[in-house]
């Protein structure tokens, strides 16, 4: 669970570096609080939505699970204070490269854990 916080906490300040649409001169601390805000939204509200959406990500063949992922990542960075910048880059299309990268992190983290886990390399 440390390993996970520590790793949403790097691609969050790879985000905040590096995607346009996010305040590219906010430091670690930020990359820390947007990590915490974004564990908690996925902890209360991740299971609520992705119980709720269940049949239409079934019908989808599982995407519409990526627009629950892009809500939740949303409701994040908004709450996240200095993750959002104010300047002319479309938040949404921010907001995608943002739950793009977190969703690449995420399938990474959950192949490397479940192969070390299942006794695999």
């Amino acid at each position: 669970m440390i390993l996970r916080f520590i790793v949403n906490a790097i691609a969050l300040y790879l985000i905040l570096k590096f995607v346009p649409g996010f305040n590219h001169n906010a430091g670690i601390g930020t990359a820390l609080i947007a990590a915490i805000v974004f564990g908690i939204v996925n902890m209360l509200l991740g299971p609520i939505l992705r119980l709720i959406s269940a049949p239409i990500t079934w019908l989808t063949h599982g995407l519409f699970s990526f627009v629950v992922n892009y809500l939740l990542f949303a409701i994040a960075a908004h709450f996240t204070p200095d993750f959002r910048s104010s300047g002319d880059f479309n938040h949404w299309l921010a907001y995608l490269y943002g739950t793009i990268v977190m969703m690449l992190v995420s399938t990474l983290m959950e192949r490397s854990t479940s192969g070390k886990a299942a006794g695999g390399s």
